[in-house]
């Protein structure tokens, strides 16, 4: 009786094993700060100076901000520890949100 060569096998095991993904661990850098926007709800209205968005920033637990303005392209990487500040064409913050 012969034996199939063991070789093949083991090579086609690990690559099929190098084809799955792992899915994204979604981390904030410092567990202890997770973004709360609704603690930054007193900024909807203001205009989007240095000082409101660093404000907003401290307020909303974040180690991190954005101010987005209407059209303005951005990535979809969802962060727990950055809140997005939404402007209108103003510069008025109209939203918070986190990610």
């Amino acid at each position: 009786m012969t034996r199939p060569p063991l070789i093949p096998v083991v090579v086609l095991l690990l690559s099929v094993g190098a084809c799955t993904t792992m899915p994204p661990v979604d981390v904030p850098r410092d567990p202890a700060t997770v973004c709360v926007a609704d603690d930054a709800s007193w900024a909807i209205g203001r205009a989007a100076t240095a000082e409101v968005v660093e404000r907003a920033r401290v307020d909303s637990h974040s180690n991190d901000v954005r101010v987005i303005e209407p059209g303005q392209a951005v990535t979809m990487d969802f962060r727990a520890d950055r809140l997005n500040i939404d402007v209108n064409e103003r510069g008025a913050i109209s939203g918070l949100r986190c990610g």
